[in-house]
């Protein structure tokens, strides 16, 4: 049967960048949390800041409430509006340009060959999520409302709720309501 498990937000913890030019709020990472093979967070951008280096990682990066123009080490700029998605190396860690002022940016990091999506999007309606074996999802509503459904299981989301969704392999869930929402598909422990 297909299992859903709430976050618990109140516990998430704050912690500052690796290089102190912002805050970060550490979701989840695994297998361990000292030897992560993959990470969720999403960091506060408050004032243009050059990212930490990640040298191991590859990074998969959403801005979530306003754009965000990174500038890397080689001159290329990235321009990326609300829910643009980045991919780039830990250790090519640009500088975030605030255009538009103040934003916070969801984060996916992955090491190794440890494989992993990342999806931000507006929710109109219903969507179905697929999970072969061995692969799980999480979910972050920004805004609105929406029911996930799997099995006979079903789960009500408010904005900045989350939640992990562990699905039976080749049985969709549904997501159903109206909003924006977050979703990352990752391997299982």
């Amino acid at each position: 049967m297909s299992v859903l498990r709430p976050v618990a937000v109140d516990d998430l913890r704050r912690q500052p960048w690796a290089n102190g030019a912002g805050v970060t709020t550490e979701i989840a990472c695994g297998p361990q949390q000292e030897a992560w093979q993959w990470r969720l967070s999403i960091a506060d951008i408050e004032n243009p800041a050059s990212f930490s280096t990640f040298a191991d990682a590859r990074r998969q990066f959403v801005p979530l409430d306003a754009p965000v123009e990174l500038t890397f080490d080689d001159g290329r700029t990235q321009f990326l509006n609300r829910f643009d998605l980045a991919k780039f190396n830990g250790d090519d860690a640009p500088r975030a340009g605030l255009p538009e002022g103040a934003t916070r940016a969801f984060n996916l990091m992955l090491r190794g060959d440890v494989q992993g999506e990342l999806i931000a999007r507006p929710l109109h309606g219903a969507m179905v999520l697929l999970a072969p074996k061995g692969w799980h999802w999480f979910v972050l509503l920004l805004a609105g409302h929406a029911k996930v459904i799997a099995d006979h299981r079903s789960h009500e989301l408010e904005p900045n709720d989350m939640l992990w969704i562990d699905p039976i392999p080749a049985h969709p869930v549904r997501i159903e309501g109206g909003g924006e929402i977050v979703l990352a598909r990752l391997p299982t422990d």
